[in-house]
């Protein structure tokens, strides 16, 4: 960290008399480490449970761009789009790399955590040491090997807990270790601009308890983090309280809606670049009565954005903008985030600029074509127009009852049948899951697949390689389950305890198996048709 807090005896004017005591009594010893900042904790009022649930989903994440001229061409700009920086989880980055925080060289390993289903964060750490998290920007400080989970929750949860004069200043996260005390601190990325230096916020952390929730002293902070000596483990992150008007890194974020419609709706959110914020936009749109889907354009806005200032977007050719103007505040605690709304009648391709009134400068400008969504709508309409197909066919056949039953019961002897074969996991997708598996896959066949130790002593003993004995187990419960040996079922025994990608690749699986079965059924209706027609 560059960024040291000022010590508690120099006092910070912008606190209030209590905060001052509060400040004075963290001075008591030489340095006021883990305990002392559990024990100078401002207690607030008891607030909800400290745990939210595990289905949080992961955020999206981008790297900041430059600061681009107002007048650079729309040939430079699309350059520009075609090369966006993605880390893992796919949004937008909260470590910008601006031109007005001053540039930090900290050594510090990086790591990537392994993602679990439920939007949890699983690291295991081999050795002491200062390790950031490659996908959330978390830095962990261990004094031994540790493992350490953790996920992104929503600040609006705990709104009722942020009292002015503080406001949010990152993304909040709620972390574990086995073994706590080797985790010494942890350091939250904030979405604030520190100019080069001169600025002295009062950064500190909100920590989530079972019994209430306090404000607690950060150890230090530094352009892009608020580093915390941890105290214990529970929800937490970072606050901010300044007399000076705050900066944000910002971040417009898009997404189309989905429908049958010829025209194109668009939703335009502008957030501050925080990890949970972002998450709650996808949560709203998720459960939003139309269905949306997330256009991929470099989010980070190339200048800052700054709340009580007024926005507007605008469209070329022009669109129907709803509203023409906004007014920027940090919309972390809302838990309804206010979005602009585009219309446009005609596909056509169009531009997007988010312009500041005051200085007419633009904060961020993105060229939409219908290559962004086009292959989506295909997909979609494809598998609707085979579904209606079956249906049609199937409604304009005037079986008698006899036939009808006749039907019935050769579908269920060939059609049907196929279809169940086909539906069982093969052993090629067998072994790209066993593949996937980690070291815990003997607690996952136990707690999971109902298997005995036995079962997996016996694999073990005649088969070396491990990734043949984790082939071997899954086989031997899909040969348990017969029929219902298929990648639904193994996802909803599974979806809970393992990896990401393995409940990835199960969902791809079952996907591809519903695309066959409306193949196939297709074929038979079709089959069944001509045959008909025939006698």
């Amino acid at each position: 960290m560059s960024r040291r807090r000022q010590e508690p005896d120099s006092g910070i004017e912008s606190l209030s008399a209590d905060e001052q005591d509060l400040e004075a009594s963290c001075e008591e010893g030489a340095g006021c480490a883990a305990g002392c900042a559990e024990g100078c904790a401002e207690e607030l009022p008891a607030g909800e449970s400290s745990s939210e649930s595990s289905s949080s989903s992961s955020s999206e994440d981008d790297s900041d761009t430059e600061e681009s001229d107002t007048r650079r061409s729309d040939e430079e700009q699309e350059k520009k789009e075609s090369q966006p920086d993605r880390n893992e989880s796919g949004g937008v980055n909260c470590l910008p790399h601006c031109e007005h925080c001053r540039n930090e060289n900290a050594q510090r390993e990086q790591v990537t955590p392994r993602r679990l289903a439920g939007g949890q964060y699983l690291l295991k750490l081999d050795a002491d040491g200062t390790y950031q998290c490659s996908v959330t920007g978390l830095i962990f400080e261990v004094t031994e090997a540790v493992t350490i989970s953790y996920s992104l929750l929503s600040w609006s949860k705990y709104a009722g807990l942020v009292k002015p004069p503080w406001v949010v200043g990152g993304p909040l996260f709620d972390v574990h270790c086995k073994a706590a005390s080797a985790l010494t601190s942890i350091a939250f990325p904030h979405s604030l601009c520190l100019g080069d230096g001169d600025s002295h916020p009062a950064f500190k952390v909100l920590h989530i308890k079972d019994a209430g929730a306090a404000i607690e002293p950060s150890m230090d902070y530094s352009a892009s983090h608020v580093r915390w000596l941890v105290s214990s483990l529970s929800p937490v992150g970072p606050l901010i309280r300044s007399e000076e008007p705050l900066l944000y890194h910002g971040a417009v974020v898009l997404y189309k809606a989905v429908d049958g419609d010829p025209s194109l709706l668009f939703r335009v959110y502008v957030a501050t670049n925080n990890e949970s914020f972002i998450k709650d936009i996808a949560k709203a749109v998720k459960h939003s009565k139309k269905k949306f889907i997330k256009i991929d354009k470099p989010p980070v806005c190339q200048k800052l954005l700054q709340k009580g200032k007024r926005y507007r977007l605008l469209c070329e050719p022009e669109a129907e903008v709803t509203p023409e103007e906004i007014e920027f505040v940090d919309g972390s605690l809302l838990k309804l985030k206010s979005y602009i709304e585009v219309y446009l009648e005609k596909h056509e391709d169009f531009t997007l600029s988010l312009i500041e009134l005051e200085s007419e400068a633009v904060v961020w400008k993105a060229k939409l074509r219908e290559s962004d969504w086009i292959h989506y709508d295909q997909n979609k309409n494809e598998l609707k127009r085979n579904a209606g197909s079956i249906k049609r066919r199937k409604s304009t056949n005037s079986f008698s009852e006899e036939e009808t039953h006749c039907g019935k019961k050769q579908r269920s002897n060939s059609a049907t049948d196929g279809i169940k074969t086909m539906n069982l996991l093969t052993d090629q997708q067998l072994m790209a899951i066993a593949k996937l598996f980690g070291a815990e896959w003997k607690e996952v066949a136990i707690e999971c697949l109902q298997m005995e130790m036995k079962d997996i002593q016996q694999i073990q003993a005649k088969e070396q390689e491990v990734n043949i004995q984790k082939f071997l187990l899954l086989s031997k419960w899909r040969e348990r389950e017969q029929s219902n040996g298929t990648a639904q079922n193994l996802y909803s025994r599974l979806s809970e305890k393992v990896s990401y990608d393995i409940v990835q690749l199960l969902e791809g699986i079952h996907f591809s198996y519903v695309c066959n079965y409306i193949t196939v059924s297709q074929m038979y209706f079709k089959s069944s048709h001509q045959s008909f027609l025939n006698t």
